[in-house]
């Protein structure tokens, strides 16, 4: 350092103190060093150094000195307390986001602190640094500014650029520094942002308008326009116009380039800037500034209709007048209730009132016009980075995935100006209502950097911005993207993490979209975007459907539905349409098991109340098998981050066993599916003990409740995500690629295994099942022949000592269709291969499943073939089962025994062809209900359709012991079912309208004949088919002849349907009873000991039915005698009124001659004979009836005539039980 330089520039400063002096001399040396080098030559500042020498460092040392100051408060001292910061000591020591203002005191950084804090809640002001920004405003890459001196460069944003500052050495008294860490966009030196207009170190050359109409006269737009029709080689000409519209950096094909139009109000000028050198412009140019062009020539723009258009040459230079002529901007609030947005500022000719008009529908969708306007506001909240999202003023979103990347991502508390951005009204239900969405033509400037640091990054969307890179790839509308961009963020957190990362969360949303949506894709023309017209781009038009589907997690799926299963239901709606007359046991018993399902669909459950949710529900999530602490055993489980549901699935048949069978495919285990289809299932357990009809709304008579909830669905409704390795295999051998939902998928999938370890191909869930292992292994091919229930038993099998006790468990009996062979890596479920399988192999095995093992349940089927895989060995003797030593001389019959280890594994096997066709043998035959019914074996397997389901009894606890189906068939015949469940895992899926396949059942008789069956320790079932459980309607019962069904013996049907006259009615019985005790009940209960004040009315009848073939005698009760007698609701009402005096009466027509009581002089009592006498009731009539157990047998009888006696076996009458009353 020259000594005499430094001498001369503290001699500029007079009476300094020591401190001061210091500072001055690091002052001088930090100009000298870091801006000079850089400054242009001469640069000094002549006016502020009279006397001194021209010494150049000496001249802008004293004319920063000067400069700061004139920035301070203070003037008559120096601010010691700053100091000069090289660029690369700011980049490389300052981690945190901060803000360095001179010419602020201590109080009024607070207030500016205090006011950032209170109008952005939760953020943090950015703390203050005494730092000093010195250096030269340089052109950086892509038009970007750049501070730079000796030691580097950063990266600068300006609020309002001029072009004078470009080149020249400033000094910046007033910055924000974010650095990269704190922007996570992995750009090295972050951002300096220039919250003031820095000072000028040097003079330069005048400009500006007045200057350049001194130097060059610009021709206006309207006459520049006409040039564009008459091009002339090498002309050039100035333009003086208002800048209409400015685009964003755009980069096609490695060339940069921007557009901005000149306006004169009638006319429109568009023009080209791509000369690398002049790219800056792109934040010198403002909409609704008045600029003048210069050197500017007309050139052709292929792939643009319009073709000619204005280019900027490297001789063209702009000028400006430094005062921003904005078109008025409003800084518009709108309401998010109202259905119609308050009205905003427009530059189309449409008014507010002719919206609607542009409305219109197509494929079942509401498609609407945007509006474009200009608006100005803070951002509020960054909703995702890198997806381009953020809320305005809190109520107003903004969009920017339409346009390339920002250089400076917004932050909460920018303040920003928007022109020509779309305005769209409730485009997505999961964004506010009011959406503003930039395209190639809006403009976005920040008119105010953001006070506060931060927040910490999102994890909605990766920070490379997956989502618009696909916006710009595909071309999707935003009503679909909005859509895909809330789907990512959910994914995100509620994905098993040790499937899918951050950046997958994305694509998987991009996937759903397009499976959900399932729309056209049209072309983007990006020079039409931004200079046609009328503007036309993909946000002039947008769909609006309130119905689209919505994410749920799995544990507020849940949640929802317990929460909502009693609330939801009154007590009374769960009884019989005749509730107010059961009894207090019936009550009790129709009380102590009902089921709510619900469809995704919120139309589809109008008839169940549900009016929680207005959208269809979709989920997303790992099959798996069920889990030790899952409490349903017996079915596969969906699971992501937040929980698990048990699933009740099955799939269409197409015909054959093994279609039937094709959805316990252990390849679906591990994969990542989406269910848009499905049932959701709450089954609700109540013990009570209500007295009375009229108690159902004291909650002190319910001892205990509780409920279940799972879902059912078809494998056929499923979309998979991300296959399992193993359904990678499944799919290439079926060959339903390329035909399937999941083509895609796969080809992802065997593309990322390509260039990977056999170790590492796929991520999979923490379940060690579904993990690829190059491990040596052994497996065994078997063939499952017959499957017994799962059970709590006491197996006492690698049990831990805390343990011992009951442990669920069952056991397979299976064929064993070659020997062990050894692997070098886990085969899964390849190709079976020749060594695998031998012509004279015969084996049988028992394989026995008890603890983690027994979770293979749900997956093994009798018919289906099965590799058996032991793990990390290569002894095959782990897969030889041991058998039973006997006695000398005594032969066993028994299979040799297995015990599966938790750590085996099952891969289901396509039918191998190479088998010998003797060797396939067909699974056991399934009966239907009807041939259960006329069979005679004593354990049969039979599939049928659930038409009713009772609870039999329970216990003290929650776990309910016995059940009674009933199975029909499509004959209509029924059979019931009794299940014992007391050592049983409850089985879920046992509803009306579900197919159920019933393996191992005792078919019995009872006392009276009929044909039932009960379960028995090996009994399994399994859900083959999944119904409408909302409204179950069994087939139609068949219809019998009185006559036949009289004499027959075998009571295989038990209810049909029987149409005849009503001959005579032969028993009348209308009586108020106690609905505790069961006494007569007049004005009180008859009984001295009971007090009970409730009562309920019973009706019952018995009438003569004739049909030609014979007689039989029905039972009425309850609300079906109303029916019968055929009076109407209110003569009903009025005839139980008028028996309450009374409290009861019995009316005996006995047969076809009346005989009046003995209290003939009762007025109800000849009411009722009449009624019974009439011929309304004496009619034709329709009736589903049920065969009474309690048949008489045939018996003899003696008549005498004359002198003579006759003896004759006589057939009792038909006894029937009236269930329903056909009206038609």
């Amino acid at each position: 350092m020259d000594m005499d330089s430094v001498q001369l520039f503290l001699d500029q400063f007079k009476l300094r103190s020591e401190a001061e002096t210091t500072w001055l001399k690091e002052m001088f040396s930090f100009i000298t060093q870091q801006v000079c080098p850089m400054c242009p030559a001469p640069c000094a500042a002549d006016e502020l150094l009279t006397g001194v020498s021209s010494d150049q460092g000496v001249s802008l040392s004293v004319c920063v000195v000067k400069k700061i100051q004139k920035n301070m408060t203070v003037t008559h001292t120096l601010p010691v307390s700053y100091r000069p910061v090289s660029v690369f000591e700011l980049v490389s020591q300052q981690h945190l986001a901060c803000v360095s203002t001179l010419s602020w005191s201590t109080n009024q950084q607070r207030a500016w602190a205090r006011e950032a804090e209170l109008s952005l809640p939760g953020h943090r002001a950015l703390p203050r640094v005494n730092l000093l920004l010195i250096g030269c405003l340089r052109e950086g890459r892509g038009g970007e500014w750049r501070l730079t001196n000796s030691s580097g460069s950063v990266r600068c944003e300006v609020q309002s650029p001029s072009s004078m500052w470009l080149n020249r050495p400033v000094l910046l008294p007033h910055w924000n520094y974010i650095p990269h860490n704190a922007l996570e966009q992995g750009e090295v030196g972050g951002c300096v942002e220039l919250i003031g207009s820095p000072v000028l170190l040097c003079p330069g050359p005048e400009q500006g308008l007045a200057a350049a109409a001194e130097k060059e006269a610009g021709l206006s737009v309207r006459e520049a326009a006409g040039l564009l029709q008459h091009r002339v080689r090498g002309q050039r000409v100035a333009v003086c116009g208002q800048v209409g519209s400015v685009s964003p950096v755009l980069v096609v094909a490695g060339t940069s380039f921007f557009c901005f139009t000149l306006t004169d109000n009638r006319h429109t000028l568009p023009v080209l800037v791509k000369v690398t050198s002049r790219l800056w412009w792109s934040q010198c140019v403002c909409v609704g500034e008045s600029v003048c062009v210069t050197a500017l020539r007309v050139c052709v723009l292929r792939g643009w209709r319009g073709n000619n258009i204005l280019c900027v040459t490297d001789q063209s230079q702009i000028h400006t007048d430094n005062t921003l002529t904005h078109t008025p901007v409003e800084h518009t609030q709108t309401q998010s209730q109202s259905d119609t947005p308050v009205p905003m500022m427009s530059y189309d000719n449409d008014n507010e009132e002719e919206e609607p008009e542009r409305d219109f529908i197509q494929s079942g969708v509401r498609v609407k016009q945007s509006r474009v306007i200009s608006y100005q506001g803070m951002v509020t909240e960054v909703v995702s980075e890198g997806a381009g999202l953020y809320v305005i003023d809190r109520k107003v979103g903004l969009c920017l995935a339409y346009q390339p990347t920002l250089r400076r991502r917004l932050r909460a508390g920018d303040c920003v100006e928007l022109h020509h951005v779309h305005f769209l009204f409730r485009p997505c239900p999961d964004f506010p209502p009011s959406m503003l969405c930039t395209c190639l033509r809006s403009t976005l400037r920040v008119t105010s950097f953001s006070r506060v640091g931060g927040s910490p990054p999102d994890s909605t969307c990766p920070g490379d911005g997956a989502l618009p890179r696909l916006v710009l790839e595909k071309n999707v509308g935003v009503s679909e993207y909005l859509w895909a961009c809330h789907l990512s963020s959910q994914l995100s957190h509620s994905l098993v993490p040790s499937v899918l990362k951050q950046q997958c969360a994305c694509v998987l949303s991009w996937k759903l979209m397009d499976f959900v949506w399932r729309r056209g894709r049209r072309r983007r023309d990006i020079y039409s975007e931004m200079l046609d017209e009328p503007h036309t781009c993909p946000l002039t038009e947008y769909s609006v459907d309130p119905g689209v589907h919505q994410y749920i997690s799995i544990s507020k799926l849940i949640q929802s539905l317990q929460s909502d299963c009693w609330s939801s239901v009154s007590l009374s709606s769960l009884l019989p349409p005749d509730g107010s007359s059961l009894t207090r046991s019936q009550i009790n018993t129709a009380l102590s098991w009902s089921c709510r399902t619900l469809t995704p669909d919120p139309q589809n459950n109008r008839q169940t109340g549900e009016t929680l949710r207005r959208r269809p529900l979709l989920l997303v999530g790992v099959l798996e098998l069920p889990s030790l602490a899952s409490e349903h055993k017996r079915t596969l489980q969906l699971r992501d981050s937040t929980g698990a549901v048990a699933c009740v699935v099955s799939e269409e048949e197409e015909g054959g066993q093994r279609a039937a069978f094709k959805h316990f495919n252990t390849a679906w285990i591990g994969c990542l599916v989406c269910v848009q289809q499905f049932t959701m299932v709450t089954e609700r357990f109540l013990q009570s003990d209500f007295p009375s009809y009229q108690h159902l709304d004291q909650d002190r008579f319910i001892t205990h409740k509780n409920c279940r909830v799972y879902l059912q669905f078809s494998l056929d409704h499923v979309h998979i995500l991300s296959p399992s390795v193993a359904m990678v295999t499944h799919l290439r051998r079926m060959g339903e690629g390329p035909a399937g939902d999941v083509t895609d998928r796969k080809q992802t999938v065997e593309e990322q295994e390509g260039g990977q370890t056999a170790g590492r191909k796929r991520r999979r869930t923490g379940d060690t099942s579904v993990a690829t292992t190059t491990q040596a292994c052994v497996s065994m091919v078997i063939r499952v022949e017959q499957k017994e229930g799962v059970a709590w038993r006491n197996t006492g099998v690698e049990l831990k000592k805390e343990e011992v006790g009951l442990t669920l468990s069952f056991s397979v009996r299976a064929a064993m269709i070659g020997p062990v062979v050894r692997w070098g890596r886990d085969p899964k479920n390849g190709p079976m291969t020749d060594r695998e399988a031998e012509k004279d192999w015969d084996g049988k095995v028992v394989l026995v499943f008890s603890g983690v093992s027994a979770r293979w349940f749900p997956l093994l089927q009798p018919g289906c073939f099965y590799r058996l895989i032991a793990a990390n060995t290569q002894d095959p003797s782990v897969l030889i089962g041991s058998g039973v030593s006997g006695r000398s001389r005594v032969e066993l019959h028994t299979d040799p025994t297995l015990q599966v280890r938790s750590d085996w594994r099952f891969h289901t096997l396509i039918s191998p062809l190479l088998l010998h066709t003797c060797r396939q043998t067909l699974s056991p035959s399934v009966l239907s209900v009807s041939q259960v019914l006329d069979s005679s074996s004593e354990l049969v397997c039979f599939q049928g359709l659930v038409s009713d389901r009772i609870n039999l009894n329970y216990r003290t606890s929650d776990t309910h012991t016995g059940v009674r189906l009933t199975m029909c068939d499509q004959t209509g015949r029924s059979l019931q079912v009794y299940l014992d469940l007391s050592h049983t895992p409850y089985p879920p899926g046992l509803l009306p309208g579900n197919m159920l396949l019933l393996s191992g059942f005792h078919r019995k008789l009872s006392r009276s004949g009929s044909v039932y069956c009960s379960s028995s320790p090996v009994s399994s079932i399994t859900v083959t088919s999944l119904g409408d459980t909302s409204s179950a309607h069994p087939p139609p019962v068949p219809i019998m002849h009185l006559g036949l069904w009289a004499v027959s013996t075998e009571q295989r049907c038990i209810v049909s349907q029987v149409r005849g006259h009503i001959v005579c009615f032969l028993f009348l019985h209308l009586q108020w009873s106690c609905s505790v005790c069961g006494s007569d009940y007049t004005q009180s209960c008859s009984s001295s000991q009971c007090r009970s004040t409730s009562s309920l009315f019973q009706s019952k009848a018995k009438v003569v039915m004739d049909d030609g073939t014979g007689e039989a005698h029905v039972w009425f009760s309850g609300a079906l005698v109303r029916p019968l007698l055929k009076l109407a609701d209110s003569q009903w009402e009025g005839l139980q009124r008028a028996l309450r005096v009374k409290g009861h009466i019995r009316v005996y027509p006995q047969g076809r001659s009346l005989v009046c009581d003995p209290e003939c002089d009762d007025p109800l009592l000849h009411f009722l004979l009449c009624v019974c006498s009439t011929d309304v009731v004496g009619r034709p009539i329709s009736l589903t009836c049920r065969k009474l157990s309690n048949q008489r047998p045939e018996e003899l009888r003696r008549f005498s005539r004359g002198d003579r006696d006759f003896m004759t076996r006589m057939v009792p009458a038909l006894q029937l039980k009236c269930l329903h009353i056909h009206t038609d």
